[in-house]
């Protein structure tokens, strides 16, 4: 089941290109998720048939509670993160077990939104092409062998970082985390729709692509995980509660921008395509130029 959150409430997408919003009280699928769960989604009433492009599609969970994010989970992009770090002198392992750390829920856009530049970082934002698993219920130390039926689904997302905060904070500054480089305002684009947790099998098999501009940067697919997703949620779940509308990001394949010195400017389009979920686009302004 493809469910979008729409400027005119819940939508699920029966035909390609239509959407039959649904006769329900919740405003977006965040709302559902804590509430009555997606089930009511599949139940519902359809109120009026619309074509898609007749309404404004929003993150399907534009206020997640908590969005923690995983890095080093495609094998190509550890292994050029180990090289970069050999080039400047620095040895690094990889880790052991999943590596992540916490966003703001408030740092969340929608399709079509714009991603600003902060105006205290604005020279080295980079994108990352992601697949996010929203959370359906909740978990709490659960075991990987049940994690995936705490799944809603999955979307599509774009974890941009400021690298020179990144880097400060990776250096040894010890008044940042990696965390703070991730969770300015509208650094974490999702959409532009949900598909139910039935519709995939772990292993997951899915390709993600990032273009920018017209040029692709990432293309590469979840056969790289490190962790599958199931696994993140048991080790998330570990350290605290995963709970309904809580959105897991689970990590970026290589080509992203730091390595070539590719990063965003005003001006730029990102377009981040995951297979069998739906094409990510936002583009980007200066702080102070949104529209």
């Amino acid at each position: 089941m493809r469910l979008y959150t729409t400027d005119q409430g819940i939508a699920r997408e029966d035909r390609d290109g239509e959407l039959s919003l649904l006769d329900l009280p919740e405003a977006d699928l965040g709302e559902l998720l804590r509430g009555r769960g997606l089930a009511a989604a599949s139940n519902a009433t359809v109120r009026e048939r619309v074509p898609m492009h007749t309404r404004k599609i929003l993150a399907p969970v534009p206020r997640p509670g908590k969005v923690p994010i995983v890095g080093l989970n495609y094998r190509s992009h550890a292994e050029e993160v180990l090289e970069v770090m050999k080039a400047f002198g620095r040895e690094m392992q990889l880790p052991t077990e999943p590596n992540f750390q916490q966003t703001p829920g408030s740092a969340v856009i929608g399709p079509g939104e714009a991603i600003v530049l902060p105006d205290i970082a604005p020279a080295m934002v980079d994108y990352e092409g992601e697949i996010a698993a929203v959370i359906g219920t909740a978990a709490t130390r659960v075991p990987a062998s049940r994690a995936w039926s705490c799944l809603a689904g999955l979307t599509v997302a774009n974890d941009v970082s400021a690298r020179d905060i990144q880097r400060r904070a990776m250096g040894g500054d010890v008044t940042l985390t990696v965390g703070h480089a991730k969770s300015f305002d509208t650094f974490k684009p999702l959409g532009p729709c949900l598909v139910t947790a039935d519709e995939f099998d772990e292993p997951l098999d899915l390709a993600v692509r990032t273009v920018v501009n017209g040029e692709v940067r990432q293309d590469s697919r979840t056969t790289e995980f490190v962790y599958q997703i199931s696994e993140l949620i048991s080790y998330v779940s570990h350290y605290f509660t995963l709970e309904p509308g809580d959105v897991l990001l689970t990590g970026s394949p290589k080509g992203v921008g730091q390595f070539s010195g590719t990063f965003l400017a005003p001006g730029d389009v990102v377009e981040i395509t995951a297979e069998r979920i739906g094409t990510l686009t936002n583009h980007v302004v200066a702080n102070g130029d949104v529209t």
